[in-house]
């Protein structure tokens, strides 16, 4: 396999094999997963061995909402190219953005860009601590690879976990930073009430995504804008994930609960790099307080994708579209493991969605079945994140391959050879070095 050649390559000469973590090869299917894709258009991703795939898994790590090589998305950064991606002056594109951002939300009123999720929120946490020249940082979830975020490990190894991503390492970030990010979980507002009665005076921000899976119970997220309130602390929504998954913007506005600060990514430019702060101008004013710049922040070819998709997004309704896909998804996954008894638990949002085998075999048999979903012709996994671009009948294919493959995981399962099956090691999970 050319794909799996090249990954090996990549190890001796990319630290960890890949620059994102939730693209590793291990990730999926260790020694066989395709690696790296030739091209892609639609949902069909062509490997470097010439085969083709429908991707039924994470689609770019959910960035590519109306699919690979969408043709409008692209003949806008086509246009931004032949105009010029860099200038001395700026690019009208960016107040036009900004426009249509505000527009989006109505409770924001002022715009910063970046062009990636994780230093988004770290200028959403500079912003904060600015404006309220205060330290501490109260989170719930993942919010990226910075130093801010990865503080919380420094005094408790395990302070990450639960968090999506469990033992996520600080070496590197400095140990003055120790107490300055303090967790709490989901639903759990005592959890952060705590948090309030131990460092209240010297909150910033409170950081959480404001839907993932488990809907908000009632009265949580009004518990958290309450207290951003009572505590002067900068609330911020973190929508990297799930901004354009439920409606045009973030997900917060089907809550009716809103933040300071949101911040988008992903899926507001359909894969190209583009990342926005959006807030209230009294606390996005104190950027003017501290220095937040880079030169390619201001290029063109992002700020064109994300009108370009955010306007298709609307035209076409795609929420109602990706949202359907997903539900059959879920309640065809859910039918196929009851028909041949088959133990798995679904959950998360109909546009971002996800099942486990409820098995102390859920590794070998999330394996298996990603194995024996590539040999029928599909990218899957435990994952799936629907587009634009996933059909009625992908989602009949795929969920007549799930049923087949369901049936001998059942029977493997119950024989207790799973692993005779398996063509590699199983999966791995969670925050590890892929280095061998």
């Amino acid at each position: 396999m050319k794909g799996q050649n090249l990954y090996r390559q990549a190890k001796k000469i990319i630290p960890g094999g890949t620059q994102l973590l939730s693209k590793r090869p291990e990730l999926f299917l260790p020694g066989q997963w395709p690696a790296y894709y030739s091209h892609a258009s639609g949902v069909e991703v062509t490997d470097l061995d010439d085969n083709t795939y429908v991707d039924m898994s994470i689609m770019g790590v959910g960035a590519c909402i109306l699919g690979y090589a969408d043709p409008d998305v692209d003949n806008a950064a086509h246009q931004a190219v032949s105009r010029g991606v860099q200038c001395t002056l700026n690019c009208p594109e960016e107040v036009e953005l900004a426009q249509l951002l505000c527009e989006l939300h109505p409770w924001a009123s002022m715009v910063r860009y970046v062009r990636s999720g994780g230093e988004a929120v770290s200028v959403a946490v500079r912003i904060a601590r600015a404006h309220t020249r205060k330290d501490i940082v109260a989170f719930c979830g993942y919010h990226g690879w910075t130093d801010w975020y990865l503080a919380a490990n420094l005094g408790d190894a395990t302070a990450l976990d639960g968090h999506l991503m469990p033992g996520l390492p600080p070496a590197g970030v400095p140990r003055g930073l120790k107490g300055s990010a303090l967790p709490f979980h989901y639903n759990q507002l005592d959890e952060l009430t705590s948090v309030v009665e131990q460092h209240g005076g010297e909150l910033a921000a409170i950081v959480m995504e404001p839907r993932r899976g488990a809907a908000p119970e009632p009265g949580f997220l009004e518990g958290v804008r309450e207290i951003a309130d009572d505590t002067g602390a900068v609330l911020v929504f973190d929508e990297i994930t799930t901004g354009f998954r439920m409606r045009a913007g973030g997900i917060h506005m089907c809550h009716s609960v809103m933040p300071d600060i949101a911040v988008l990514a992903k899926a507001m430019s359909n894969g190209y790099a583009m990342a926005a702060v959006i807030g209230k101008d009294d606390v996005m004013d104190s950027t003017q307080r501290t220095f937040v710049s880079s030169t390619n922040w201001t290029e063109r070819i992002g700020p064109s994708t994300a009108l370009a998709t955010i306007h298709k997004y609307r035209e076409n309704r795609t929420e109602k579209h990706i949202c359907r896909i997903g539900s059959n998804v879920m309640e065809g996954w859910q039918k196929a493991a009851h028909e041949v008894g088959l133990r798995i638990h679904t959950s998360g949002l109909p546009s971002l969605n996800h099942f486990s085998f409820d098995s102390p075999d859920s590794s070998l048999l999330s394996t298996l079945f990603t194995q024996r979903m590539l040999e029928r012709g599909f990218l899957a996994y435990t994952q799936f994140k629907p587009s634009w671009a996933h059909s009625d009948k992908h989602v009949d294919d795929y969920l007549m391959a799930c049923k087949s493959v369901f049936s001998e995981l059942a029977r493997v399962e119950e024989e207790g050879t799973l692993a005779d099956h398996l063509l590699g090691a199983p999966q791995k999970g969670g925050f590890y070095r892929l280095t061998d």
